[in-house]
């Protein structure tokens, strides 16, 4: 795939920096075709629904004014244009199981990343691209897995916060593993004041600590970015305490009094998950997907057509 390292600037200490602080570093996977417009129509077009989500998006702060919508089978042209000129964006999730080269590229990433990071052996790794409009935002919210945000083209503005109260409680962590929904977390202007700003553009990624807030706002460009994701051991069983936590606190009425993630009673959480998290005790809204509401207007580059309700 590449004849030369994935990264162009690392350096020996970013091995000791990497998840302990938000650090930017420079890549050349902008340089791929695979990322070439054309090829990213391509893939477009073949996504399976199941695993693409096209969102219109509102103002910053307007969680109940995103809707998701469907393709209609338009061209990958026609979609990107739509993107483009409108209020939207397609989140291509795990694009790597739908075309193998992206896997092989997924692959090599992580095959240098395991050399350059000591006990770095993630047994989990997915590969998803994003196709987001001018100005699109994206709010604030903090994932579960290991995660890099890699600008492939366009600009934005990524604000990263404490992975610590009062931007992140432990109530909120377990929610999000509950539900499976990334966003709706409480957020306010003055957070601001104390994230890490960073303006990235096509050659640069971003990584931040396990479990970060983050929110995006694109520059005035479309813009096309790039996520790889990981759970390694640690991150499992940091994941499987919050899942055992979150089912203790929100549907046993049980303060759990622990976050760690060795010992006997880690190895009791672990089971108590494992044991619930599949029952109707505990129900993941993301199973359930959201309705399309709208198509992309094929005649109209950024413009939608409401999906009647049945």
């Amino acid at each position: 795939m590449f004849s030369n390292p994935v990264f162009t600037d690392w350096r020996d200490h970013h091995a000791e920096l990497w998840g302990n602080t938000p650090m930017r570093l420079s890549h050349r996977v902008h340089q791929h075709p695979l990322f070439s417009m054309d090829s990213l129509a391509r893939l477009i077009e073949s996504y399976p629904r199941e695993h693409y989500s096209l969102v219109q998006w509102g103002k910053h702060g307007e969680s109940g004014s995103f809707r998701e919508g469907e393709l209609g089978g338009l061209s990958g042209e026609t979609v990107l244009d739509a993107i483009a000129k409108g209020r939207i964006w397609i989140n291509l999730r795990n694009a790597a199981a739908v075309n193998p080269a992206y896997g092989e590229l997924r692959d090599e990433i992580f095959a240098e990343l395991s050399r350059r990071l000591p006990n770095f052996d993630p047994f989990t790794t997915k590969l998803g691209i994003l196709v987001s409009s001018p100005k699109s935002k994206t709010l604030y919210h903090a994932d579960l897995p290991g995660q890099s945000l890699w600008q492939i083209r366009g600009s934005k503005r990524v604000y990263v916060y404490p992975a610590a109260g009062p931007f992140l409680t432990p109530e909120q962590i377990e929610r999000v593993a509950l539900s499976g929904v990334e966003v709706n977390m409480p957020y306010s202007d003055w957070y601001d004041e104390h994230a890490q700003v960073f303006d990235i553009e096509p050659g640069d990624m971003l990584h931040w600590p396990l479990n970060a807030p983050h929110r995006v706002d694109n520059h005035d460009c479309l813009n096309v970015s790039m996520t790889i994701e990981w759970f390694t051991q640690d991150i499992r069983r940091t994941h499987m305490v919050t899942m055992a936590n979150g089912i203790l606190r929100q549907k046993l009425g049980i303060e759990p009094k622990s976050r760690a993630t060795v010992g006997a009673a880690f190895w009791t959480k672990a089971v108590l998950q494992k044991a619930l998290r599949e029952t109707s005790l505990v129900k993941r809204e993301n199973k359930a997907r959201r309705k399309p509401e709208f198509r992309l207007d094929p005649t109209r580059p950024g413009e939608l057509l409401e999906i009647e309700a049945a």
